[in-house]
């Protein structure tokens, strides 16, 4: 984190929206306007918008508004930690899980390793978006591990509607969408061995206010700005949120395993009732999406009936 601490007093300086001098800033750095020059360029490496004015100096597209660990943790039971650069979130918790208390959670500003389902690249543009990750301990085992994503889906969506958003919805097995755009992408990893407790790593990342220039991401995205019909979104409120709202769905799946979870995804499925496209690697099946069973499989309606679908390696898209 060091390498990164000049960048990130900078950002913390220009976080109020206003004009600095490459002057001012060198100053308070005690450093060239040259150093000041360079180290711009590695944020704006990072995705963030920094304008130079000839006479006025450097000022951000839009005011920054950062993560904030202090005042996360006291809303929450869950130790936090909150790293400003990070490779993954995910990769950060996995490596350390013979140290950590289940419930801990990873917030990161940037994320150079991002990652999604089946190892894409998760865009990760510095304090435009939040990424967490949360570990779990699991002492009933891998098995019982089945149909997570969608338990955590579920949460966030709801915790989204506690907040008065609506228009979320769901997209087996682990997409949240808006519009029919992609919003939250969570990613489920595990390790343990049988008949041992499982330690899960649940990750999610959200689109909060990325920009049209995003346009390396290759799928249509929306942004949690869209659903809300404004550019300032309280991300640390929206991660004490998240966190207490992950925290009770996954003591309640310990409880109570997917019983309390079917009804709550159908009614929050965004393919529901729609002709979908069920790719599984080379072969193609269609049909009408009927929800999920109890097992977490996905339901679809074909000529000869109704068959549940489950699978590392499937993926659902909308039918033409």
């Amino acid at each position: 984190m060091k390498e990164h601490s000049v960048k990130l007093t900078l950002l913390k300086t220009l976080s109020d929206g206003a004009f600095h001098s490459g002057e001012s800033l060198g100053a308070q750095l005690g450093m060239t306007r040259a150093a000041i020059s360079k180290h711009i360029q590695g944020i704006q490496e990072w995705g963030v918008d920094v304008f130079r004015v000839q006479g006025k100096g450097y000022q951000l597209a839009q005011p920054l508004h950062m993560l904030d660990e202090a005042l996360i943790q006291a809303q929450v039971s869950n130790p936090v930690e909150l790293h400003p650069i990070i490779g993954s979130t995910n990769q950060y918790l996995l490596d350390n899980v013979d140290t950590l208390t289940s419930g801990t959670v990873c917030l990161a500003e940037y994320q150079a390793n991002g990652r999604g389902r089946r190892g894409r690249h998760w865009v990760s543009p510095f304090g435009a978006n939040l990424y967490f990750s949360m570990y779990w301990r699991l002492d009933a085992g891998i098995a019982a591990a089945m149909g997570l994503s969608l338990v955590v889906g579920v949460a966030i969506v709801e915790a989204l509607e506690k907040m008065g958003l609506e228009g979320v919805k769901l997209k087996w097995p682990n997409d949240l969408y808006y519009q029919d755009r992609k919003l939250a992408g969570i990613l489920v990893e595990l390790s343990g061995q049988a008949g041992a407790a499982a330690h899960l790593v649940i990750g999610m990342g959200m689109n909060l206010i990325m920009q049209d220039r995003e346009s390396n991401i290759d799928q249509p995205w929306s942004s949690l700005s869209q659903v809300i019909g404004q550019d300032h979104v309280d991300r640390n409120q929206l991660a004490v949120a998240f966190i207490q709202a992950l925290d009770q769905a996954l003591r309640d799946y310990e409880l109570y395993g997917m019983q309390d979870f079917v009804g709550r995804w159908n009614r929050l499925d965004n393919f529901i009732d729609r002709k979908v496209r069920l790719i599984m690697g080379d072969n193609e099946i269609t049909g009408i999406e009927r929800g999920i069973d109890a097992h977490g499989g996905v339901l679809l309606e074909m000529d000869d009936g109704i068959k549940s679908f489950i699978g590392g390696e499937i993926s659902l898209r909308k039918g033409e």
